[in-house]
């Protein structure tokens, strides 16, 4: 009878992260380690959106952007190359700084209800809420539509079409349109 045995640092339980999947946040406030707190004067223009498939969608002020996110291990949170928009939003504005700030974000708590994002070094804490479950949907597709005149209606929500192409994304839902007669 012959019996393996396996060294104890390999056989350690694994403990799944919080589910970031799915989920869509709003910003509440930027806390630096030097106890300065940046708060957005709108939270809903600083949002941020996990998807399913590894898709982060971002909306930065006046901006938006899109790239990917990772999370391997427990707490631990990664975010790729992201692709924004370039758009000068009003002084005041926090969004240089957050743009800046998103390729240093190594980690991740969900606490009372809450998303705090943690920069490396100790650079400082992000908290988010949920999203409103109200909130009107993320529109994207390809580029700007030249019609003049909505060409589809979703139960009020109206886009364009373009190349008879259009798709929207809801809180990963499936909106199904019909042509607007």
């Amino acid at each position: 009878m012959w019996l393996l045995a396996a060294p104890v640092s390999e056989v350690r339980a694994q403990t799944p992260p919080a589910n970031l999947a799915g989920t869509s946040w709003q910003l509440v406030r930027i806390q630096s380690m030097d106890d300065k707190v940046a708060t957005p004067d709108s939270r809903s223009k600083y949002t941020i959106a996990f998807g399913t498939d590894g898709r982060v969608s971002l909306r930065v002020d006046c901006n938006r952007g899109s790239g990917t996110w990772k999370s391997v291990e427990p707490g631990q949170l990664v975010f790729g190359p992201l692709a924004m928009t370039r758009a000068m939003c009003p002084p005041g504005s926090l969004h240089d700084r957050i743009v800046k700030d998103m390729g240093y974000v190594r980690s991740y708590v969900m606490k009372d209800g809450h998303l705090f994002l943690s920069l490396m070094a100790d650079g400082g804490i992000y908290d988010f809420e949920p999203l409103p479950k109200t909130g009107a949907p993320a529109v994207s597709g390809g580029s700007q539509a030249t019609s003049s005149s909505p060409s589809f209606d979703c139960a009020n929500l109206m886009f364009w079409e373009h190349q008879e192409e259009a798709q929207v994304t809801w809180m990963d839902a499936e909106l199904k349109c019909r042509p607007q007669k």
